[in-house]
């Protein structure tokens, strides 16, 4: 049909300017199969009723938008029918989203922005079908018993590679979950009675301002770099269970300097914020744990604050230790972020702005 309407208008056009001594050639491009596959096309999928449409868009169509523009299709809802209209290959690939995440929610799978989000990428690589690996699996279960799953299939890879090697390195923009998913682990463990405590470190380094000397005594001085694993670990486990846990000496936060002269055996021993360490505090920690440890350092290459040209140990370990192959080294990206939208839209243009000013990746 939009072919044959496309011959009548060309046929139109080109009497109405021979007629006025103007050549059709010079006024119209000449006709490309490109533009006979541009041409929109609709697709009509059954949702069986309004339960699964507000299980996949949320309350008030929220989510539409979301998938319009991550697919560059327009959705329209004709009692229980979707309607999905676009180029053919767009269409194509929203009707798999969608009934993709229609068969996720009658297994009773939670959909929500970030799931869609990340539908939406997975079929433009040929994937979607990997979203099954990451919807149900529980990664752990919080204190208020919600279970912790992966988003992304860089998240499920990087909770496997730790559950296989005895050293994970996690590299990754904010958000990415790379701490929290590692804490969920060592958690799990010590439940699971495979450790027997939990070692939570991070080097005591401003994120680009000087805090002067603060008041109170060590642990009030430290208990700003480290506020992040306390809350990771409330979320965990409640506040009443982390001191308890705290008193007994089976959990243990500590600012990286402490773990100078230690060996820490049947641990779970976590380094945050690894790209603000030196390389000789690097070495220091990687030399610290014993039999029976698994030690996840997680890091983010493209937020460094140590001074300008002071090598971060953490590049430089992933760069001495990439052949050892007991070693993981993940690295997440921009569409492995799971905070608000804004965020891996942020990660995204700050990406991209390092590459066209340095041509190269960021961190690098």
């Amino acid at each position: 049909m939009g072919r044959l309407l496309y011959d009548i208008v060309d046929i139109l056009f080109s009497v109405s300017m021979n007629g006025q001594g103007i050549s059709r050639a010079a006024q119209m491009p000449p006709r490309t199969e490109e533009m006979y596959l541009a041409q929109e096309t609709t697709a009509i999928l059954s949702l069986e009723n309004l339960e699964n449409y507000l299980s996949l868009f949320g309350a008030n169509e929220r989510n539409v938008p979301l998938l319009e523009s991550e697919l560059s299709v327009a959705l329209s809802v004709r009692g229980d029918d979707l309607r999905i209209t676009g180029c053919d290959q767009n269409v194509a690939m929203a009707a798999e989203v969608v009934e993709k995440l229609k068969s996720l929610v009658l297994r009773h799978a939670q959909i929500d922005r970030t799931t869609l989000r990340y539908a939406a990428a997975l079929v433009k690589e040929g994937s979607l079908d990997r979203l099954d690996d990451i919807a149900f699996e529980a990664v752990a279960v919080t204190h208020r018993g919600k279970p912790i799953r992966c988003k992304t299939l860089g998240q499920y890879q990087y909770v496997n590679a730790i559950r296989t090697h005895e050293l994970t390195f996690a590299l990754g923009p904010a958000g990415t979950g790379k701490t929290y998913l590692a804490m969920a682990l060592a958690v799990v463990a010590l439940r699971n009675k495979e450790i027997e405590r939990i070692v939570l470190t991070r080097p005591a380094v401003e994120a680009g301002e000087k805090l002067g000397f603060l008041p109170g005594d060590l642990n009030q001085k430290v208990d700003p770099y480290l506020r992040p694993l306390y809350d990771a670990l409330y979320d965990m486990m409640g506040p009443d269970s982390y001191l308890r846990l705290q008193e007994r000496g089976i959990l243990e936060v500590a600012p990286l300097a402490y773990m100078r002269g230690r060996t820490l055996s049947e641990s779970f021993i976590i380094l945050d914020e690894a790209q603000n360490t030196t390389p000789e505090q690097m070495k220091m920690f990687l030399t610290r744990f014993g039999a029976g440890s698994r030690v996840v350092v997680t890091g983010d290459d493209t937020q460094t604050d140590l001074p300008t040209g002071k090598l971060s140990g953490l590049l430089q370990a992933v760069d001495v230790l990439k052949e050892i192959p007991e070693i993981a080294i993940v690295r997440l990206t921009h569409s492995d972020v799971v905070r608000h939208d804004l965020v891996q839209t942020v990660v995204k243009a700050y990406e991209s702005y390092e590459r066209d000013r340095t041509g190269r990746p960021a961190g690098q």
